[in-house]
């Protein structure tokens, strides 16, 4: 049996004396992130999950819980925060064949790739793949291109790009664009599946980027719109826009620009669309599993997307991927971590700690 841990990592430096086994792709997914402990690189169940952000050129890294404790990988320095510990992403790709790259720049609001309008308005002289055939050529070097009539240069040894007139340097991410195969591409180890169900996509969740630079879903209870409300206008129209409130304000969120105004300030914010992945059921629904937390009334309350930001069917999920680890969701007003080993919940600003129980029904 092969090995593997239970959740996912990122890459080495190329001068990396250690070998690694060349390992061939799994049910059509192009991409393996193995983690490094010692000597020894193991592969990574369910890499999906950090895959997807991997793709966001706004995700600045993420946090994951493993049995060596949680690590922290930085997507832009392509290191984990442990000392020790070593993240790398393959890619597996036909001969002739190359990965589908996006480079993009931080706007003043947004990050937006080359050859696209940023919220200046004005498109830029290259493309991503401009960009990326001039890196392959010379990782280290420097390359020169125009906006309307004002030239730039962009140092991809400092991964930086400047106004050769006004001398504005803004920060560059270089990013595998997402593609079809990245989902379930080994939930069915996680997740026996029998003649009546199939593992899958059960829905969308739609976010837009915080002032913390975190992403924040779409919740009804905030938000004129919640995720599913926004993926059926979106499946009317995916090039459409729609109007929304949040309070007293009002937003436009434009679907083919992945991004979101503020009509009264102007403000724009990244908006990302994600898959969310669980068991669909083709015949019948069997016993699904309850999750609940102990009220400050001392009774039991469902998780439910009326009041926070996932729901049982949601936490059955991640638990079955994991039981020993840990996930986060939101309410209105505060964070929370839930812990399958502890069976607990943490307000992540208070640290107040509930208790969690899963019923089998």
């Amino acid at each position: 049996m092969d090995k593997h841990v239970d959740f996912y990592y990122e890459m080495t430096d190329d001068n990396e004396e250690e070998q690694y086994p060349q390992n061939t792709p799994v049910n059509g997914k192009s991409y393996e992130w193995q983690l490094s402990v010692g000597h020894q690189w193991l592969k990574i169940e369910n890499d999906h999950v950090i895959e997807t952000h991997y793709c966001h050129p706004g995700a600045k890294g993420i946090s994951i819980n493993t049995s060596h404790g949680v690590v922290f990988i930085d997507f832009d320095t392509l290191q984990a925060n442990n000392p020790g510990i070593k993240v790398q992403r393959l890619s597996f790709l036909p001969r002739g064949q190359t990965e589908d790259i996006g480079w993009y720049f931080r706007d003043d609001q947004l990050w937006c790739e080359y050859g696209t309008q940023g919220s200046n308005t004005l498109s830029s002289s290259v493309s991503s793949r401009d960009v990326e055939q001039q890196f392959t050529t010379n990782p280290q070097g420097t390359f020169r291109f125009t906006v309307g009539h004002t030239p730039y240069l962009i140092d991809f040894s400092t991964m930086t790009q400047r106004n050769l007139i006004t001398g504005l340097q803004r920060r560059l991410r270089r990013r595998p664009k997402l593609s079809s195969n990245t989902g379930a591409v080994s939930l069915t180890s996680a997740l026996p599946t029998t003649s009546s169900s199939q593992t899958g996509v059960v829905g969308y969740r739609w976010e837009f980027m915080g002032v913390r630079e975190q992403w924040t879903e779409y919740q009804a209870h905030i938000c004129s719109f919640d995720s599913a409300a926004i993926e059926r206008q979106y499946q009317l129209n995916k090039q459409g826009t729609l109007n929304f409130k949040i309070n007293r304000y009002s937003y436009t969120l434009d679907f083919s620009g992945m991004y979101q105004v503020n009509n009264n300030f102007g403000t724009r914010r990244s908006v990302r669309r994600t898959p969310i992945y669980g068991v669909q059921n083709n015949i019948s629904s069997g016993p699904q599993a309850q999750w609940q937390f102990l009220d400050m009334d001392g009774s039991w309350k469902d998780y439910s997307k009326g009041i926070c930001s996932t729901s049982s069917q949601e936490i059955e999920f991640q638990y079955k991927l994991n039981p020993s680890g840990t996930m986060t969701f939101s309410t209105r007003n505060f964070s929370y971590e839930l812990s399958f080993s502890a069976m607990t919940q943490r307000n992540l600003r208070t640290g107040t700690t509930r208790t969690v129980r899963r019923l089998n029904q």
